[in-house]
């Protein structure tokens, strides 16, 4: 082992400006949730202590993407700040065409809006919510062909977020190859614990859909951190820059939905970038009616500017290790207390596994979001459910789908917590596991018709 290895490491920056946060009282977190329906996503961040509801726009930005916002070009159409953009995309990723859009699911709206029939089937390395949403309102079915690792909390299985070619093949030889028009993979895979896919496997995956004429389509928002888990745990990459290995691994696909409000670094914003000229021109074409001229895609110039410099930031190896490394420096604080978590850690956050967490709550009385919320009342730290709720229902039928995972959450944001935040975390997490067997489950008193995990309310169970 190196030097670098054995001893500390640190974040590549110093901070600037600070924002200050406050401790709540016990008594008033109790009010606070109650009045939320008990989902932290309703709550007031005003009364959040440390964030970890996600990651998607809460990153700090720096000085020179700062310095970027005071260079907005603000014109309506032709932006100097589109350009920009393009050449960060087709630099870093490779993509020949961008369409900006205001963020990941007005990518994935128009995506699939221009590339679905209704009766397709689209596969994927496990469903996302709003993915797999605007999939379904175009008419597709989604198709889930992970590998069935992906699906244990506890296996360590190092490219949970891999493609299991025979269920892919499956899919093609039952349905038909002109009934897929592309095959969905998240990079990393964010409900399967931020888990990776593998170079070869996405190599392999490209072999099997040229042969039968299918597209592969990336969602990239958090690419880089699988780029660097590639670099860490793939034979051959060791050595190889991050930024060589995500233009790589976009090389094996056709073309990718991109919320840049994760891996880029900035509060608002995201891409659809493509190869095909022809689906471009539909792209670009469908962007003017949902969300603006296709050199703006409504996004402001400053927004569009602070993102091309985001892009360019993010695939700083110094960066990424960091970035990471705060993400596993809470998760081996949960390991060494022996509390449940998703194994490997995660690149993007760390999910505690509500079913070994709280063994004596059925699913179908949602622990996870029960997790969620008394992490909330012990320390005013912010979580999400990743479960049942997440999950939703079955749009033919009505019935709760019961995924096989079911998680909370812990979402660290790029560049904003310190270590010592990290450290209040894992003790309250502890805490709340030392106290499990007195945890009850919750009952769904309000819920809306789609993504029914931000609005959903909730009662506690006697």
């Amino acid at each position: 082992m190196d030097e670098q290895h054995q001893r500390s490491w640190a974040e590549p920056f110093k901070i600037k400006m600070v924002e200050p946060i406050r401790m709540t009282a016990r008594a008033d977190r109790e009010r606070f949730i109650a009045e939320a329906g008990y989902n932290t996503f309703l709550l007031r961040s005003e009364d959040v202590y440390i964030d970890l509801l996600t990651d998607s726009g809460t990153s700090a930005m720096s000085d020179q993407q700062w310095a970027g916002m005071l260079l907005g070009d603000e014109a309506y159409a032709g932006s100097r700040n589109f350009y920009h953009l393009e050449d960060a995309v087709r630099k870093y990723y490779g993509y020949s065409y961008l369409v900006p859009t205001h963020q990941g699911r007005g990518a994935e709206h128009i995506l699939s809006q221009i590339a679905i029939k209704p009766g397709d089937f689209v596969p994927g390395n496990m469903y996302f919510t709003t993915t797999r949403l605007h999939q379904e309102l175009a008419g597709g079915t989604f198709v889930d062909v992970i590998v069935d690792e992906a699906h244990d909390p506890a296996a360590d299985y190092p490219f949970k977020g891999n493609v299991d070619l025979e269920k892919l093949q499956e899919l093609i030889d039952r349905v038909g190859a002109e009934h897929i028009p592309y095959v969905s993979v998240a990079a990393t895979v964010n409900m399967a614990g931020g888990q990776p896919i593998a170079m070869e496997n996405l190599r392999e995956v490209r072999k099997l859909t040229k042969i039968h004429g299918i597209r592969v389509i990336l969602d990239a928002a958090r690419a880089i951190e699988n780029a660097y888990f590639i670099q860490q745990r793939e034979p051959g990459y060791h050595d190889t820059p991050v930024a060589k290995i995500l233009r790589e691994m976009c090389s094996y696909t056709d073309g990718c939905t991109m919320s840049a409000k994760k891996d880029a670094l900035v509060n608002i914003g995201g891409f659809l970038a493509l190869n095909d000229a022809n689906l471009y021109d539909e792209a670009r074409n469908l962007v003017v009616v949902y969300e603006g001229l296709h050199t703006y895609g409504g996004l402001a110039g400053r927004d569009m500017e602070a993102m091309a410099r985001g892009i360019e930031e993010s695939v700083s190896d110094d960066h990424i290790r960091a970035r990471v490394g705060q993400v596993e420096y809470l998760g081996r604080k949960l390991q060494e207390a022996d509390v449940p978590i998703v194994r490997p850690i995660g690149g993007h956050a760390v999910y505690l596994d509500a079913r070994r967490f709280y063994r004596h709550i059925p699913q179908d009385e949602y622990p996870a979001q029960a997790l969620a919320a008394n992490i909330y009342l012990d320390s005013g730290v912010r979580g999400m459910e990743r479960g049942i709720v997440s999950a939703g229902r079955d749009p033919q039928t009505g019935e709760n789908h019961h995924p096989s995972l079911e998680l909370v959450r812990l979402t660290i944001p790029r560049r904003v917590y310190t270590q010592a935040h990290m450290d209040v975390v894992a003790e309250s997490v502890v805490e709340v596991y030392r106290h499990r067997a007195e945890a009850r489950g919750l009952k769904i008193v309000y819920e809306p018709k789609y993504l029914r995990f931000f609005q959903a309310r909730f009662d506690p169970l006697d």
